[in-house]
């Protein structure tokens, strides 16, 4: 079940829980926990989001970590704005080839127009498998 902060906007608290976090993250299994501008956590199983080699592919690693990243921006930038993704990097340390991974999004900068976000994911034993980093640009609807 997710937490959302009391503060939260109406309107986008509505469309989380309708739209379970968009199409994409309803595919790859994502289940937000936790959700604020300062810290956001997700979890993703590992089972449906692998390349052809079996492990998890990277690509779904930056699909959680923007996923969480673009929510946390959302949620900082408030009534009548938007978060526009605008850079993303990640670092891939471990793979893993079963079991879920948790994601915990933590901000770096919540400015103005900026929020950057960096997001940890690991396996169920806590060991580091990947690092997203991301910046989204904030303005007026």
């Amino acid at each position: 079940m997710t937490t959302f902060p009391e503060n939260l906007e109406p309107e986008l608290v509505e469309r989380l829980v309708t739209s379970g976090g968009g199409a994409l993250a309803r595919k790859m299994g994502i289940e937000f926990l936790e959700l604020s501008a300062e810290r956001s956590v997700a979890t993703m199983p590992v089972d449906g989001n692998t390349q052809v080699i079996g492990i998890l592919h990277g690509g779904a690693h930056v699909v959680l970590g923007e996923s969480l990243g673009s929510v946390s921006s959302a949620i900082h930038a408030g009534p009548g704005r938007v978060a526009v993704g605008i850079e993303i990097n990640a670092t891939h340390s471990r793979s893993i080839s079963s079991g879920t991974v948790t994601a915990v999004c933590t901000a770096i900068n919540l400015g103005r127009t900026l929020a950057s976000h960096e997001i940890v994911i690991r396996d169920e034993e806590g060991r580091r498998l990947s690092t997203v980093r991301m910046t989204n640009f904030l303005k007026d609807r």
